[in-house]
């Protein structure tokens, strides 16, 4: 496994002009794996960030930001053109800086929990579906694989469990579009995160390693053994990445609701998750 953290404990919205000096930062906590987290594409350039990435031999990985503006599946042509621009963006620069995968909820807009008709559901389903397909279709000859995150009730009505994800999965039905594994959310939303995990099976191309109240990794309630044990089961070896969210940043606290301090430090959800983390993946023989 590789272990990562995303620019969101640190920054929003990131930029290379402003935070470059983040990746060596995140080189000399030990970590493998840059995730940037991509709230406006112009901030970013990508060649200076390429060079950065380089130099201190990170691997990266591009996530989305979806906003009410970036709604792929929107009965608004131009919000759903908005948020497929992005995507296309987002898959030429995981290509050009050689992240494997795209991730996030790339389905819809996060903040969407509304109560829709049967007709209107069924609608915005279709409309993913199809957009999804178009999307992976461009990805696949450039090598990146399309992950879509499960959220909690409370941030989208779409998709919040693996069983719904592997249904979108079905409908879309290519070979380079999988789960993005969210443990904050799954532990809200699945019955049993393990038994979730063995369902999503190979379709698993990532996972976010984050504790119930989005503090350090290890410190709370999320069942972190037995989740470790059912990526063995299914064969992962891939990237697990730190996602939080403190005070600090305030744009974000705002927008996922912390209103408290959840961990002594940025510095300390890293670190001290991180050595959790590879604790817990050496434990099932998944580490390094």
């Amino acid at each position: 496994m590789k272990f990562g953290a995303n620019t969101f404990i640190y920054h929003s919205p990131f930029s290379t002009d402003e935070h470059l000096g983040l990746v060596k930062k995140y080189k000399e906590m030990g970590l493998d794996l840059f995730e940037v987290a991509v709230e406006d594409p112009d901030l970013i350039d990508l060649e200076v960030f390429k060079a950065a990435l380089e130099e201190d031999q990170m691997g990266v990985i591009v996530c989305g930001a979806f906003g009410p503006d970036r709604n792929i599946s929107s009965f608004d042509p131009e919000i759903s053109k908005a948020a497929r621009d992005y995507m296309i963006w987002m898959i030429d620069a995981a290509e050009f800086l050689g992240s494997p995968v795209v991730i996030g909820p790339m389905y819809s807009a996060v903040g969407k929990p509304r109560l829709e008709t049967v007709e209107e559901r069924e609608q915005e389903w279709a409309l993913a579906v199809k957009e999804l397909k178009a999307l992976c279709q461009y990805a696949r000859p450039k090598g990146v694989k399309l992950a879509f995150e499960m959220l909690n009730r409370f941030e989208t009505d779409m998709v919040n469990i693996v069983e719904q994800g592997m249904k979108l999965i079905a409908d879309v039905d290519e070979p380079n579009i999988g789960l993005h594994l969210d443990t904050f959310h799954m532990h809200l939303e699945e019955k049993d995160s393990a038994a979730a995990i063995r369902l999503g099976g190979d379709r698993v191309f990532h996972v976010h390693a984050c504790e119930n109240d989005r503090g350090v990794p290890g410190t709370g309630q999320v069942a972190w053994e037995p989740i470790f044990e059912a990526l063995a089961e299914i064969g992962y070896d891939g990237n697990v990445v730190i996602e939080s969210f403190t005070p600090e940043v305030k744009s974000i606290a705002r927008a996922v609701c912390i209103w408290r301090k959840i961990a002594p430090s940025q510095d300390a959800i890293v670190q001290e998750g991180t050595a959790f983390l590879k604790s817990m993946a050496a434990r099932v023989g998944q580490g390094n």
